[in-house]
This record gives structure tokens, sequence and C-alpha cells, in this order.
């Protein structure tokens, strides 16, 4: 496997403490993860050892300790501008079957806009502990006395955040701070709590998804397969603490077009399509937010991949992409007839489509497949002539489209597109002719034409 260049933002060499004590709590090593995660809670209080303290303390029986300290983790991790790891917190909370209302709507309440916690300057984040000659809890203490040590640390947390507690501001999240309080707390309680060894995989590339997540704490790699020949898979980039992925899976059932893969243990919270369709149903603002938030991101893809895109000049994207609109296409859907003139030009988000052409007389066959960050329509437009091919959805398809009638006025604005679009039209064009003349490939079950 290529490793990630060491500057890539996120990159942590060692594991900490807290690493430590989430892999000996996903190794149903109990009291050994306890020894870890109650001695940072000792040394230095982050709301990620206060919430593994507080679970394994749940898990041994000790409820109102639990309860005790997972609530000061909300208010802990609400402190330090980390949202999701308060919910996470309240996640635990709901197992341990508390009523959680309050704290969602205290949650809410910090991070929606308008919020009076909220400032462009947020207090400065508190400099890192020092792990360096970190010891756990002798291996000495174990069973009752493991137990009571570690609820006393707890108490004592809570007490030492109480005399000292002040309000510190903090900084907007995107997303999630554009969002009325009500719909942000709509949101956030449709999420669920996981934990994830590293090495594990969250998401793996080609399967359909129907989930999205955010890190609360942790570290993933975000990872594609090469092309054949060229080695082992790349990495992306890294996803931590805040990172929201998978949220593609929400505008349609597109494959995945990378696998993400825990390279710390890491606690994730998830959300299924479902159930967020029911908040964005009850809540149209909410659904509206998370279609652009999508949006946005789709387009920060296809900037680094779409060679119509790459041809423009930085500056100038933004503007360009808002002329085009976003297409969903299901399995079969055709984008272009043979025939026809082309309805404009398609960015092929995410999915795949075949191109797909017709020999007299015979059945059809598969040109060629196209993917993410490719473009179709150029060669009707631009050759000025019906499409000799269908253009047909192998599996949901997103696009941004491109009508008909705005590509004279994007190559007026834009003209270094037109160079790379008729050198594709060209290519492409040829490439469909050889294709039919040969004849070679048939289309398969997978291409149902419609």
């Amino acid at each position: 496997m290529r490793t990630a260049p060491p500057d890539l933002p996120g990159s942590q060499t060692t594991d900490s403490p807290v690493d430590r004590a989430l892999a000996l709590m996903l190794a149903d090593e109990g009291e050994a993860a306890l020894r870890w995660a109650a001695a940072v809670v000792e040394h230095d209080v982050t709301p990620s050892a206060l919430i593994l303290t507080c679970r394994l303390l749940a898990d041994a029986g000790r409820t109102e300790a639990a309860t005790e300290g997972l609530e000061l983790a909300v208010k802990q991790a609400i402190d330090a501008g980390n949202l999701p790891l308060a919910v996470a917190a309240v996640a635990d909370l709901r197992q341990l079957g508390r009523a959680v209302d309050r704290y969602f709507d205290e949650i809410a309440a910090s991070f929606c806009v308008g919020s009076s916690r909220l400032s462009d300057i947020s207090s400065p984040p508190p400099p890192l502990p020092n792990f360096e000659t970190f010891q756990p809890m002798s291996s000495f203490l174990a069973g009752p006395a493991l137990l009571s040590k570690a609820t006393s640390i707890v108490h004592g947390a809570r007490e030492r955040y109480q005399k000292g507690r002040e309000l510190p501001p903090i900084a907007p999240l995107p997303f999630f701070s554009a969002l009325e309080m009500e719909g942000l707390r709509a949101l956030i309680a449709a999420f669920e709590m996981i934990t994830v060894p590293a090495g594990q995989a969250v998401i793996v590339e080609g399967e359909e998804g129907a989930e999205a997540y955010i890190v609360a704490r942790g570290e993933l790699e975000v990872r594609r397969k090469p092309p054949p020949d060229d080695g082992g898979d790349v990495t992306l980039a890294r996803l931590v603490n805040g990172s929201l992925f998978g949220e593609m899976a929400l505008l349609s059932r597109t494959p995945r077009a990378a696998s993400v893969v825990a390279c710390r243990p890491s606690i994730l919270l998830v959300a299924r399509r479902d159930a967020l369709e029911k908040v964005a149903q009850a809540r149209p603002d909410v659904g509206i937010e998370l279609a652009a938030h999508c949006r946005r991101r789709m387009v920060a893809n296809l900037v680094r991949t779409s060679r119509v895109l790459i041809d423009v000049h930085p500056d100038a994207r933004p503007a360009l992409v808002e002329r085009f609109e976003t297409c969903v296409f299901e399995k079969g859907e055709k984008l272009i007839r043979v025939g026809e003139e082309a309805s404009g030009l398609h960015l092929i988000a995410s999915g795949e489509v075949a191109v797909v052409g017709y020999e007299p007389g015979e059945e059809p066959l598969v040109i060629s497949t196209l993917g993410a960050g490719e473009v179709v329509g150029e060669v009707a437009l631009v050759l000025r002539r019906k499409a000799v091919a269908d253009v047909v959805a192998v599996h949901p398809t997103v696009t941004l489209h491109l009508p008909r009638e705005d590509f004279i006025s994007l190559i007026k604005d834009h003209p270094a597109i037109l160079g790379s679009l008729y050198l594709s039209a060209i290519q492409r064009d040829d490439e469909t002719t050889a294709v039919i003349a040969n004849a070679t490939t048939r289309v398969t079950d997978d291409y149902i034409l419609v």
C-alpha cells in the first residue's frame, strides 16, 4: 500500500494513550483499557478519554458514575468546539436509558446559526498534553478497586470543571452552523455512535452505501484503487475530527468512489439515508442545506479531476459551476439517446456510464465506460450533430449538467474549454467509429437499456 505523504493534514505518527485505551476496549480488554483511559482523565481531562472511561464504567455496572462523566463530556466537547464528540457522549447516555433531549438542545443551541457561543475569533485550543512519559494506572489495580479509583477520578474531574467553568467562544462549523437550532437538533439526533479499530474499512470502494459519517475522534484515510498494473492503493486524503464523509450516498445510490479506512482507533457518528430523509421531510431547511453541502463537495472533487474545470482559471470556477444543474440518473436510464440532439454537457460527478453504439442489424455494443471526472455530450455539441451512441447509467449516477442553450455562452466566457472539448470530441468520435466497425464488444445484462 502506498502511504500518505508525511505532510498530509491530520497526519499523526504515534499512538496516544487514548488510542491505546480505545484499541484495548475494542479488543475486549476492559480493565487494561480503563487503566489507560482513567489515567488520561486524571492527568489532563479530555472528552474522548472521559467518554471511554464512562463507557467502561457502565459496562462494569457503575451507571451513575458513567452518567455523571458523560454529562461532563458533553459540556467539555462543546467547549472544545467538537460537536461530533458531544453527540457521541449523548449517544452513550441514550444507551444508558437516560433522557437526552436537553443535551441535544444544549449542543444545537451552542453551534446553530446565530448562537451567542459562536465567534470568528474562538479561544485558542489548549496545549496538547505531554504524554511522552505517560503511564497507565498500576496493573495491581483490578476489579472493584479499579472501578472505585476510576469513579473517584470522574468525580474529581467534574468538581474541577464546575469550580473554574467559563463559556469560551467556539468557531462556527461548516454546514452545521448554517442551520437553525431546531433543524440542527433534529439532524444530530439522527446520528448514532460506533467505534472502529485501526485497519477497518468503514467504506469500501465500489460498494453501494446508504450512510453518512462524521469523525468524532480519530483518523481515517481515503483510498482509491489505481489503474491496473499501477501498484497499490493511492491515499487521497486524511479525515480527522469533525470531517463529514460518505454523504454522497444521501444524494443517490451511487457506488462508493473510494474506500475509507481507519488508520487509528476511531469514534464515528453514523446516520442512514432513511433517517436523514425523515429529518429533511420534517425540516426542509436541513434538506436544502445538506443538498447544497453535497453539491459543494461534489464540485470540489470535480475541480481536481475534470478536464473541463481544470482548463478554467481557479478564480472563475465557482461562477462557472453555478451554471450547471445537478442531475441524478438511475441504473439503465439514458443521459443521451442515439439520433437525438444532446440536451447539454454532462460532467460525471459520481457513478458510471456506458457509451453504447449500434451496428445495423446487430445487437448493441459497449464502446466505453466512463466514471467520475469524465464528460459526455461534447461530441454532439462541439461537432454540431446528433448523437451517434446512447449514454446509459451503469449504476445510479450523478452529473452536473450544462443545458445546450448555455453552452455557447460558456465557450464565449471560457474559450480555453473549447480546445479541450474539441480534442475530446474528435478522440471519442474516432473511438466510436472504430469500435462499431470492429463490433467486438457486446452489451451484457449489466447495461439494461430502457
